[in-house]
Protein backbone atom coordinates (compact mmCIF):
# COMPACT_ATOMS: atom_id res chain seq x y z
CA UNK A 1 0.00 0.00 0.00
CA UNK A 2 2.84 2.34 0.87
CA UNK A 3 4.49 1.55 -2.48
CA UNK A 4 1.22 2.32 -4.35
CA UNK A 5 0.89 5.68 -2.59
CA UNK A 6 4.47 6.54 -3.56
CA UNK A 7 3.73 5.73 -7.22
CA UNK A 8 0.56 7.89 -7.18
CA UNK A 9 2.47 10.75 -5.55
CA UNK A 10 5.11 10.52 -8.25
CA UNK A 11 2.40 10.63 -10.97
CA UNK A 12 0.68 13.69 -9.47
CA UNK A 13 2.38 16.98 -10.53
CA UNK A 14 3.37 19.37 -7.78
CA UNK A 15 2.04 22.92 -7.63
CA UNK A 16 5.41 24.15 -8.90
CA UNK A 17 5.26 21.83 -11.88
CA UNK A 18 1.69 22.87 -12.65
CA UNK A 19 2.74 26.54 -12.40
CA UNK A 20 5.51 25.97 -14.94
CA UNK A 21 3.03 24.26 -17.28
CA UNK A 22 0.49 27.08 -16.84
CA UNK A 23 3.07 29.74 -17.68
CA UNK A 24 4.10 27.80 -20.78
CA UNK A 25 0.45 27.50 -21.86
CA UNK A 26 -0.09 31.26 -21.44
CA UNK A 27 3.17 32.68 -22.76
CA UNK A 28 4.24 30.14 -25.36
CA UNK A 29 0.89 28.98 -26.73
CA UNK A 30 -1.53 31.79 -25.70
CA UNK A 31 -3.80 29.01 -24.42
CA UNK A 32 -5.43 30.95 -21.59
CA UNK A 33 -8.18 28.40 -20.74
CA UNK A 34 -5.51 25.73 -20.18
CA UNK A 35 -3.38 28.17 -18.15
CA UNK A 36 -6.42 28.92 -15.95
CA UNK A 37 -7.18 25.22 -15.47
CA UNK A 38 -3.57 24.38 -14.53
CA UNK A 39 -3.33 27.37 -12.17
CA UNK A 40 -6.51 26.38 -10.34
CA UNK A 41 -5.20 22.81 -9.97
CA UNK A 42 -1.97 24.21 -8.53
CA UNK A 43 -3.89 26.40 -6.06
CA UNK A 44 -5.97 23.41 -4.97
CA UNK A 45 -2.68 21.83 -3.88
CA UNK A 46 -1.12 25.03 -2.47
CA UNK A 47 -3.84 27.63 -1.62
CA UNK A 48 -1.26 29.99 -0.05
CA UNK A 49 0.96 30.10 -3.18
CA UNK A 50 0.55 33.84 -3.85
CA UNK A 51 2.60 33.97 -7.05
CA UNK A 52 0.27 31.47 -8.71
CA UNK A 53 -2.77 33.45 -7.58
CA UNK A 54 -1.34 36.67 -9.04
CA UNK A 55 -0.50 34.89 -12.28
CA UNK A 56 -4.04 33.50 -12.44
CA UNK A 57 -5.38 37.03 -11.93
CA UNK A 58 -3.30 38.27 -14.86
CA UNK A 59 -4.55 35.46 -17.11
CA UNK A 60 -8.14 36.24 -16.12
CA UNK A 61 -7.41 39.87 -17.01
CA UNK A 62 -6.05 38.92 -20.44
CA UNK A 63 -9.12 36.74 -20.98
CA UNK A 64 -11.51 39.59 -20.15
CA UNK A 65 -12.78 37.89 -16.97
CA UNK A 66 -12.30 40.97 -14.84
CA UNK A 67 -14.39 39.99 -11.80
CA UNK A 68 -12.45 36.73 -11.48
CA UNK A 69 -9.20 38.65 -11.82
CA UNK A 70 -10.23 41.09 -9.08
CA UNK A 71 -11.07 38.19 -6.79
CA UNK A 72 -7.58 36.73 -7.34
CA UNK A 73 -5.76 39.99 -6.67
CA UNK A 74 -7.82 40.82 -3.60
CA UNK A 75 -7.19 37.34 -2.16
CA UNK A 76 -3.47 37.69 -2.90
CA UNK A 77 -3.32 41.04 -1.09
CA UNK A 78 -5.37 39.61 1.78
CA UNK A 79 -2.80 36.83 2.15
CA UNK A 80 0.16 39.17 1.68
CA UNK A 81 -0.79 42.90 1.89
CA UNK A 82 2.77 44.08 1.24
CA UNK A 83 3.28 42.10 -1.99
CA UNK A 84 4.36 44.68 -4.58
CA UNK A 85 3.64 42.47 -7.60
CA UNK A 86 0.02 41.97 -6.51
CA UNK A 87 -0.54 45.72 -6.18
CA UNK A 88 1.12 46.31 -9.55
CA UNK A 89 -1.01 43.71 -11.36
CA UNK A 90 -4.24 44.90 -9.71
CA UNK A 91 -3.47 48.55 -10.56
CA UNK A 92 -2.90 47.55 -14.21
CA UNK A 93 -6.30 45.89 -14.38
CA UNK A 94 -8.14 48.96 -13.09
CA UNK A 95 -6.12 51.52 -15.08
CA UNK A 96 -6.55 49.77 -18.42
CA UNK A 97 -10.26 49.30 -17.76
CA UNK A 98 -10.90 53.01 -17.21
CA UNK A 99 -11.03 52.99 -13.43
CA UNK A 100 -8.10 55.28 -12.51
CA UNK A 101 -9.59 56.15 -9.11
CA UNK A 102 -9.40 52.52 -8.01
CA UNK A 103 -5.97 52.12 -9.63
CA UNK A 104 -4.72 55.14 -7.67
CA UNK A 105 -6.01 53.69 -4.39
CA UNK A 106 -4.27 50.37 -5.11
CA UNK A 107 -0.98 52.16 -5.90
CA UNK A 108 -1.22 54.21 -2.69
CA UNK A 109 -1.81 51.05 -0.68
CA UNK A 110 1.24 49.39 -2.25
CA UNK A 111 3.39 52.49 -1.76
CA UNK A 112 2.53 52.42 1.94
CA UNK A 113 4.66 49.29 2.14
CA UNK A 114 7.12 50.19 -0.65
CA UNK A 115 7.43 54.03 -0.75
CA UNK A 116 10.43 53.87 -3.12
CA UNK A 117 8.83 51.47 -5.62
CA UNK A 118 9.56 52.86 -9.08
CA UNK A 119 6.91 50.72 -10.79
CA UNK A 120 4.13 51.74 -8.38
CA UNK A 121 5.12 55.40 -8.63
CA UNK A 122 4.93 55.23 -12.44
CA UNK A 123 1.49 53.63 -12.27
CA UNK A 124 0.36 56.21 -9.73
CA UNK A 125 1.50 58.99 -12.07
CA UNK A 126 -0.46 57.44 -14.96
CA UNK A 127 -3.58 57.18 -12.78
CA UNK A 128 -3.24 60.78 -11.63
CA UNK A 129 -2.85 61.95 -15.23
CA UNK A 130 -5.98 60.02 -16.21
CA UNK A 131 -7.79 61.90 -13.43
CA UNK A 132 -6.39 65.21 -14.85
CA UNK A 133 -4.35 65.74 -11.67
CA UNK A 134 -1.38 66.71 -13.80
CA UNK A 135 0.64 68.69 -11.24
CA UNK A 136 0.77 65.71 -8.86
CA UNK A 137 1.59 63.34 -11.72
CA UNK A 138 4.35 65.64 -12.98
CA UNK A 139 5.87 65.84 -9.49
CA UNK A 140 6.22 62.06 -9.42
CA UNK A 141 7.89 61.81 -12.85
CA UNK A 142 10.19 64.72 -12.02
CA UNK A 143 11.32 62.99 -8.81
CA UNK A 144 11.89 59.74 -10.71
CA UNK A 145 14.05 61.54 -13.28
CA UNK A 146 16.03 63.29 -10.56
CA UNK A 147 16.73 59.89 -9.02
CA UNK A 148 17.57 58.36 -12.42
CA UNK A 149 17.89 60.72 -15.44
CA UNK A 150 18.26 57.66 -17.69
CA UNK A 151 14.81 56.26 -16.85
CA UNK A 152 13.31 56.04 -20.36
CA UNK A 153 9.84 55.03 -19.18
CA UNK A 154 9.63 57.93 -16.73
CA UNK A 155 10.79 60.37 -19.41
CA UNK A 156 8.22 59.10 -21.90
CA UNK A 157 5.47 59.51 -19.32
CA UNK A 158 6.76 62.93 -18.25
CA UNK A 159 6.62 64.12 -21.87
CA UNK A 160 3.01 62.96 -22.20
CA UNK A 161 1.97 64.53 -18.90
CA UNK A 162 3.65 67.84 -19.78
CA UNK A 163 1.57 68.10 -22.96
CA UNK A 164 -1.65 67.17 -21.16
CA UNK A 165 -0.90 69.63 -18.36
CA UNK A 166 -0.38 72.56 -20.75
CA UNK A 167 -3.95 73.81 -20.72
CA UNK A 168 -2.85 77.03 -22.44
CA UNK A 169 0.34 77.90 -24.25
CA UNK A 170 1.40 80.87 -26.36
CA UNK A 171 4.58 81.13 -28.38
CA UNK A 172 6.40 82.76 -31.23
CA UNK A 173 9.20 81.80 -33.61
CA UNK A 174 11.38 83.67 -36.07
CA UNK A 175 13.46 82.08 -38.85
CA UNK A 176 16.15 83.78 -40.88
CA UNK A 177 17.12 81.83 -44.03
CA UNK A 178 20.18 82.94 -46.00
CA UNK A 179 21.77 81.65 -49.21
CA UNK A 180 25.20 81.87 -50.79
CA UNK A 181 24.03 81.30 -54.41
CA UNK A 182 20.41 80.35 -54.86
CA UNK A 183 18.71 83.64 -53.96
CA UNK A 184 20.07 87.16 -53.57
CA UNK A 185 17.74 88.06 -50.71
CA UNK A 186 17.26 86.24 -47.42
CA UNK A 187 13.93 84.79 -46.37
CA UNK A 188 12.17 85.84 -43.18
CA UNK A 189 9.45 83.73 -41.57
CA UNK A 190 7.70 84.55 -38.31
CA UNK A 191 4.96 82.66 -36.49
CA UNK A 192 2.79 83.21 -33.45
CA UNK A 193 0.63 80.45 -32.04
CA UNK A 194 -1.78 79.64 -29.25
CA UNK A 195 -2.62 76.15 -28.03
CA UNK A 196 -5.22 74.80 -25.67
CA UNK A 197 -4.99 71.31 -24.23
CA UNK A 198 -7.21 69.02 -22.25
CA UNK A 199 -8.07 65.42 -21.59
CA UNK A 200 -9.36 64.93 -25.14
CA UNK A 201 -6.20 66.34 -26.71
CA UNK A 202 -4.85 69.70 -27.78
CA UNK A 203 -5.60 72.18 -30.54
CA UNK A 204 -3.23 74.82 -31.88
CA UNK A 205 -3.95 77.94 -33.91
CA UNK A 206 -0.99 79.43 -35.78
CA UNK A 207 -0.45 82.60 -37.82
CA UNK A 208 2.59 82.51 -40.12
CA UNK A 209 4.06 85.51 -41.91
CA UNK A 210 6.64 85.02 -44.64
CA UNK A 211 8.80 87.20 -46.81
CA UNK A 212 10.60 85.49 -49.66
CA UNK A 213 11.12 86.10 -53.36
CA UNK A 214 10.62 89.79 -52.45
CA UNK A 215 6.99 88.99 -51.70
CA UNK A 216 5.18 88.79 -48.37
CA UNK A 217 2.23 86.59 -47.45
CA UNK A 218 0.30 85.19 -44.52
CA UNK A 219 -0.76 81.67 -43.67
CA UNK A 220 -3.32 80.44 -41.14
CA UNK A 221 -3.00 76.93 -39.73
CA UNK A 222 -4.78 74.71 -37.25
CA UNK A 223 -3.16 71.63 -35.68
CA UNK A 224 -5.04 69.16 -33.51
CA UNK A 225 -3.81 66.17 -31.50
CA UNK A 226 -6.95 64.24 -30.49
CA UNK A 227 -6.47 61.32 -28.10
CA UNK A 228 -8.16 58.14 -29.23
CA UNK A 229 -7.14 55.82 -26.40
CA UNK A 230 -4.31 55.26 -23.94
CA UNK A 231 -2.33 53.77 -26.85
CA UNK A 232 -3.36 55.85 -29.86
CA UNK A 233 -3.59 59.53 -30.68
CA UNK A 234 -3.60 61.41 -33.95
CA UNK A 235 -2.30 64.55 -35.65
CA UNK A 236 -4.57 66.61 -37.92
CA UNK A 237 -3.47 69.74 -39.80
CA UNK A 238 -5.16 72.23 -42.13
CA UNK A 239 -3.85 75.53 -43.50
CA UNK A 240 -4.56 78.28 -46.00
CA UNK A 241 -2.41 81.06 -47.49
CA UNK A 242 -3.11 84.11 -49.64
CA UNK A 243 -0.01 83.54 -51.80
CA UNK A 244 1.27 80.35 -53.39
CA UNK A 245 4.69 81.88 -53.98
CA UNK A 246 5.47 82.18 -50.28
CA UNK A 247 3.43 79.35 -48.73
CA UNK A 248 1.32 76.53 -50.18
CA UNK A 249 -2.15 77.86 -50.92
CA UNK A 250 -3.61 74.88 -49.05
CA UNK A 251 -2.04 72.34 -46.79
CA UNK A 252 -3.38 69.41 -44.81
CA UNK A 253 -2.01 66.45 -42.92
CA UNK A 254 -2.90 63.44 -40.83
CA UNK A 255 -0.91 60.90 -38.81
CA UNK A 256 -1.94 58.12 -36.45
CA UNK A 257 0.45 57.65 -33.53
CA UNK A 258 0.84 54.58 -31.33
CA UNK A 259 2.55 54.48 -27.96
CA UNK A 260 4.24 51.10 -27.98
CA UNK A 261 5.91 49.00 -25.26
CA UNK A 262 9.54 49.57 -24.27
CA UNK A 263 9.23 53.38 -24.77
CA UNK A 264 8.74 53.06 -28.54
CA UNK A 265 6.41 55.26 -30.58
CA UNK A 266 5.41 54.92 -34.24
CA UNK A 267 3.22 56.82 -36.67
CA UNK A 268 2.02 56.75 -40.26
CA UNK A 269 0.11 59.31 -42.29
CA UNK A 270 0.14 61.79 -45.17
CA UNK A 271 0.77 65.45 -45.99
CA UNK A 272 -1.02 67.40 -48.73
CA UNK A 273 0.38 70.61 -50.24
CA UNK A 274 -1.32 72.58 -53.01
CA UNK A 275 0.62 75.19 -54.96
CA UNK A 276 -0.47 75.33 -58.61
CA UNK A 277 -0.85 71.55 -58.41
CA UNK A 278 -1.49 69.10 -55.61
CA UNK A 279 1.38 67.22 -53.99
CA UNK A 280 0.67 64.15 -51.85
CA UNK A 281 3.39 62.96 -49.51
CA UNK A 282 3.24 59.87 -47.31
CA UNK A 283 5.18 59.65 -44.08
CA UNK A 284 6.02 57.25 -41.30
CA UNK A 285 8.37 57.21 -38.35
CA UNK A 286 9.52 55.19 -35.38
CA UNK A 287 10.96 56.68 -32.20
CA UNK A 288 12.31 55.48 -28.89
CA UNK A 289 13.40 56.91 -25.55
CA UNK A 290 16.60 55.32 -24.30
CA UNK A 291 18.04 56.52 -21.00
CA UNK A 292 18.61 60.29 -21.46
CA UNK A 293 18.12 60.17 -25.23
CA UNK A 294 15.26 60.22 -27.71
CA UNK A 295 15.81 58.80 -31.20
CA UNK A 296 13.48 59.15 -34.17
CA UNK A 297 13.74 58.04 -37.78
CA UNK A 298 11.24 59.44 -40.30
CA UNK A 299 10.76 59.05 -44.03
CA UNK A 300 8.68 60.99 -46.55
CA UNK A 301 7.62 59.33 -49.81
CA UNK A 302 6.37 61.44 -52.73
CA UNK A 303 4.91 59.54 -55.70
CA UNK A 304 5.51 61.09 -59.14
CA UNK A 305 4.51 60.43 -62.72
CA UNK A 306 7.72 58.61 -63.53
CA UNK A 307 9.37 57.94 -60.19
CA UNK A 308 9.02 58.03 -56.41
CA UNK A 309 11.16 60.40 -54.40
CA UNK A 310 12.06 59.69 -50.81
CA UNK A 311 13.57 61.79 -48.06
CA UNK A 312 14.82 60.81 -44.62
CA UNK A 313 15.29 62.52 -41.29
CA UNK A 314 17.07 61.22 -38.20
CA UNK A 315 16.59 63.16 -34.97
CA UNK A 316 18.14 62.65 -31.56
CA UNK A 317 17.71 64.59 -28.35
CA UNK A 318 19.85 64.53 -25.23
CA UNK A 319 17.88 65.51 -22.13
CA UNK A 320 19.84 67.21 -19.38
CA UNK A 321 16.84 68.07 -17.20
CA UNK A 322 13.06 67.96 -17.60
CA UNK A 323 11.04 67.32 -20.74
CA UNK A 324 11.83 70.81 -22.11
CA UNK A 325 15.57 70.77 -21.41
CA UNK A 326 17.57 69.18 -24.21
CA UNK A 327 20.05 69.49 -27.04
CA UNK A 328 18.98 68.09 -30.37
CA UNK A 329 20.56 67.05 -33.64
CA UNK A 330 18.73 66.49 -36.95
CA UNK A 331 20.34 64.89 -40.01
CA UNK A 332 18.26 64.88 -43.18
CA UNK A 333 18.19 64.23 -46.90
CA UNK A 334 15.61 65.71 -49.26
CA UNK A 335 12.82 68.18 -48.46
CA UNK A 336 10.27 67.83 -45.69
CA UNK A 337 6.66 69.04 -46.03
CA UNK A 338 6.72 69.70 -42.27
CA UNK A 339 9.59 72.20 -42.64
CA UNK A 340 7.75 75.49 -43.10
CA UNK A 341 10.95 77.34 -43.92
CA UNK A 342 11.69 75.14 -46.92
CA UNK A 343 8.60 73.24 -48.09
CA UNK A 344 7.79 75.90 -50.71
CA UNK A 345 10.59 74.31 -52.74
CA UNK A 346 8.50 71.17 -53.10
CA UNK A 347 6.61 73.18 -55.76
CA UNK A 348 8.96 71.84 -58.40
CA UNK A 349 8.49 69.16 -61.04
CA UNK A 350 12.14 68.17 -60.70
CA UNK A 351 12.69 66.61 -57.28
CA UNK A 352 15.56 68.58 -55.81
CA UNK A 353 18.23 66.84 -53.76
CA UNK A 354 19.57 68.15 -50.49
CA UNK A 355 21.48 67.15 -47.38
CA UNK A 356 21.23 69.03 -44.12
CA UNK A 357 22.04 69.15 -40.43
CA UNK A 358 20.39 71.05 -37.60
CA UNK A 359 21.57 71.59 -34.04
CA UNK A 360 19.35 73.06 -31.38
CA UNK A 361 19.00 73.93 -27.72
CA UNK A 362 15.82 74.01 -25.62
CA UNK A 363 15.74 75.33 -22.07
CA UNK A 364 12.87 75.74 -19.61
CA UNK A 365 12.86 78.60 -17.12
CA UNK A 366 10.75 78.11 -14.00
CA UNK A 367 8.90 75.29 -15.82
CA UNK A 368 6.41 77.61 -17.58
CA UNK A 369 8.81 79.41 -19.94
CA UNK A 370 10.68 77.70 -22.77
CA UNK A 371 13.41 79.25 -24.90
CA UNK A 372 14.92 77.60 -27.96
CA UNK A 373 17.46 78.33 -30.65
CA UNK A 374 18.27 76.24 -33.74
CA UNK A 375 20.90 76.52 -36.44
CA UNK A 376 20.58 74.56 -39.70
CA UNK A 377 22.84 74.09 -42.69
CA UNK A 378 21.58 72.63 -45.97
CA UNK A 379 23.53 71.76 -49.11
CA UNK A 380 20.70 72.35 -51.56
CA UNK A 381 20.23 71.48 -55.21
CA UNK A 382 18.32 74.46 -56.61
CA UNK A 383 18.66 73.58 -60.30
CA UNK A 384 19.43 70.17 -61.83
CA UNK A 385 23.03 69.30 -60.91
CA UNK A 386 23.58 72.80 -59.44
CA UNK A 387 24.07 73.17 -55.68
CA UNK A 388 24.29 75.98 -53.19
CA UNK A 389 24.37 76.41 -49.42
CA UNK A 390 21.48 77.48 -47.23
CA UNK A 391 21.66 78.67 -43.60
CA UNK A 392 18.80 78.93 -41.16
CA UNK A 393 18.83 80.55 -37.72
CA UNK A 394 15.65 80.10 -35.65
CA UNK A 395 14.79 81.51 -32.21
CA UNK A 396 11.61 81.13 -30.25
CA UNK A 397 9.80 81.35 -26.94
CA UNK A 398 6.80 79.57 -25.39
CA UNK A 399 4.87 80.36 -22.25
CA UNK A 400 2.59 77.90 -20.44
CA UNK A 401 -0.26 79.26 -18.33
Amino acid sequence: MVALNNVLAQDTPSSDELFVQARSAAFDNKDYPLAIELSNRALAISPAYVDIRIFLGRVYTWSGKLDSARTCFEEALKQKPDYEDASSAYADLEYWNDNPTKALAICDSGLHYHPDSRILQLKKAKSLAALTRYVEASTITTNLLVADPKDSEARTLAQSIAEMASVNKIGFRYDYVGFDKQFANAWHIAAIQYSHGGKAGSIIGRFNYGYRFQTSAAQLEVDAYPRISKTFYSYVNAGFSDSTGVFPKYRAGFSLYANLPKSFEADAGFRYLYFSNATWIYTGSIGKYYKSYWFNFRTYITPGNSNISQSFAFTTRYYFGGVDDYFHLLLSTGLSPDDRTNNVQLNNVYKLKSKGATIGYNKSIKKKNILFVNFAYTHQEYLPKTFGNQYNLAVGFQRRF
